[in-house]
């Protein structure tokens, strides 16, 4: 089986992020694998253990990329790619990467392909469904369970709170949710054995792509951290006057009645 996972370098936002300028200052930063990509990623190796074939992650972005997808081999995958889009893409959008991965893709004749159901750092969920769309494949996003026999694919997805099964047909992309598995850590061995592993990096100009045909759709304006939190009040006395206290602090500081 011909299985690859898309997968994403973003912030760690475990660690403490620093903003200025209206951007995100990558300097002192931790950046991780998007942590719904090892879902994927896991999944992927369980399905190539199973059923056989070979799975190879891609990701795009600067070179630093490179040691996300060496942990991507570590836990198991058995060659990555990096599309550098470095000296040719200022801005990247969930169309532009959508864009140039489906275009990596689509010679490929890929039977399975694994994303993250969403990036921590952005959120949108696009970039799955919008490289299915191009590639005129079927997709199921938010999956917790995935089984497969000969072509036929029987899926379980998170619907809020409730689940749906799902039965369609490969080729297949879908997108990963937690409770999909339990992503494994990168073993000394694998650790080692990662580093003989292939990496291929590409450019825009390998898959004949011109840069004002993927150019982002998308401007980001402004990058902000939250306002601070401030301290709650514990309100004291009769339950009653507790009651009424918070009525008028709702009404009067919080404005939201």
């Amino acid at each position: 089986m011909n299985i690859y996972v898309l997968i994403k370098r973003t912030f760690d936002t475990e660690e403490k992020i620093a903003v200025s300028n209206g951007k995100i200052q990558e300097d002192g930063a931790e950046f991780i694998i998007n942590p719904y990509d090892e879902y994927a990623i896991e999944e992927a190796i369980q399905v190539r253990d199973e059923h056989g074939g070979e799975v190879t992650v891609v990701t795009m972005g600067e070179e630093e990329a490179e040691k996300q997808l060496r942990t991507a081999l570590a836990m198991g995958a058995d060659k990555a790619v990096l599309i550098n889009t470095e000296d040719d893409l200022e801005e990247l959008d969930q169309f532009t990467v959508a864009s140039v991965l489906a275009e990596y893709l689509k010679d490929k004749e890929a039977d399975l392909i694994l994303a993250g159901n969403v990036a921590i750092d952005g959120g949108s969920g696009q970039v799955g469904p919008r490289v299915a769309e191009r590639l005129g494949i079927n997709c199921v996003t938010t999956i917790t369970d995935l089984k497969i026999d000969g072509s036929d694919v029987t899926i379980v997805r998170d619907m809020e709170g409730d689940s749906e099964t799902i039965k369609t047909s490969l080729p297949l992309l879908v997108t990963a949710q937690q409770g999909l598995n339990e992503p494994r850590y990168p073993s000394l061995p694998g650790i080692m054995k990662a580093k003989k592993k292939p990496l291929e990096e590409l450019e825009l100009d390998d898959l004949d792509i011109e840069e004002d045909d993927v150019e982002a759709k998308v401007e980001t304006v402004e990058v902000y951290l939250p306002p601070k939190k401030e301290a709650g009040r514990i309100l004291e006395g009769d339950l009653s006057d507790q009651v009424s206290e918070l009525a008028s602090l709702l009404r009067n500081e919080a404005k939201v009645i």
